[in-house]
């Protein structure tokens, strides 16, 4: 697998399509690796005329974990939201946006199409914010913006989130289960849930790198980052929000707050979604993002 040096840092890095087309980057969530962006949507992509890039975010997959840094004292970061001091942690999501940047050095892409999911569209975000003449367009699925007020996750949710599963290394059965627990939990109605091909995720995750130190880590630049609100007025570029209506881990309105803070941005409400973007709706998806990038070389 390729890799490149970024931010002090490396990352590794897959791509699909032909280098002389524009550029859609692909930028992942919470402790989730670039296989989450499957083959199948990147080249559905790809197919639509783009060069697609998908990477390990740092402490995720094949790309650098920061594990010389300690886990996060979760109570320690919660203290500090509340008083609203900045907490110590090891990055932030300003430092995943940079890696994000030199990605595109060592690639040398000048400008690209970002799409992000979940964290990963937080850090899309702040990309187009703070690097917007390296931004064709965004593209934020399943994301907020992290303002204060916003309503949270299902407490059901988190609680099994934050529940630590067995370990794979002793029982490897139990994680699977706990694993696929999770992702059928977090699924919308709307779909059929694909338990075999949730597996074959998870297992590929493993195999990859998986590292629930760098999870925790990527959590904590999550909270240390703060709400995005007040960097969207400076976002130019097209804009799209994709958001499923039954989505209980970051509920429809954190996506309705990014779209109301960017100037233009388009909306699109997927009905019976929830956090996870199922093979049924990909056509769907990938045509939206097809056409908000169309928007991007109308304006140009």
């Amino acid at each position: 697998m390729p890799t490149v040096r970024s931010n002090g840092i490396t990352l590794a890095y897959e791509s699909f399509g032909s280098e002389q087309d524009e550029t859609v980057l692909l930028v992942a969530g919470l402790g989730t690796q670039m296989l989450r962006w499957s083959d199948a949507f990147c080249s559905s992509i790809a197919a639509n005329g783009f060069h697609v890039i998908r990477f390990d975010n740092r402490d995720a997959g094949r790309s650098t974990h920061l594990s010389g840094t300690p886990v996060p004292d979760f109570a320690a970061l919660a203290a500090a939201a509340a008083t609203g001091t900045t907490p110590d942690v090891p990055y932030t999501l300003a430092d995943m946006a940079a890696d994000t940047i030199g990605l595109m050095d060592a690639l040398e892409i000048d400008k690209a199409h970002i799409v992000g999911r979940s964290m990963g569209g937080m850090i899309a975000q702040l990309i187009a914010a703070t690097y917007p003449a390296r931004v064709l367009s965004l593209t934020a699925i399943m994301s907020s913006t992290g303002a204060p007020g916003l309503p949270q996750a299902e407490p059901e949710v988190m609680a099994m989130m934050m529940r630590p599963g067995p370990s794979p290394a002793t029982d490897l059965e139990g994680y699977v289960a706990h694993a696929i627990a999770f992702a059928r939990r977090i699924a919308g109605p709307g779909y059929p849930f694909d338990a075999d091909a949730q597996r074959e995720v998870i297992l590929g995750e493993l195999a990859h790198g998986l590292d629930p130190a760098g999870t925790s880590r990527q959590v904590a630049a999550i909270a240390a980052t703060g709400s995005l609100r007040p960097l969207l007025g400076a976002i130019r570029a097209p804009a799209l929000v994709i958001h499923g209506s039954d989505d209980p881990l970051v509920p429809i309105m954190a996506g309705e707050d990014i779209a109301k803070h960017i100037a233009g941005a388009r909306f699109l409400k997927i009905e019976g979604m929830g956090h996870d973007l199922p093979a049924p709706r990909y056509a769907q998806v990938v045509e939206a993002i097809a056409d908000n990038a169309r928007r991007a070389g109308a304006t140009r």
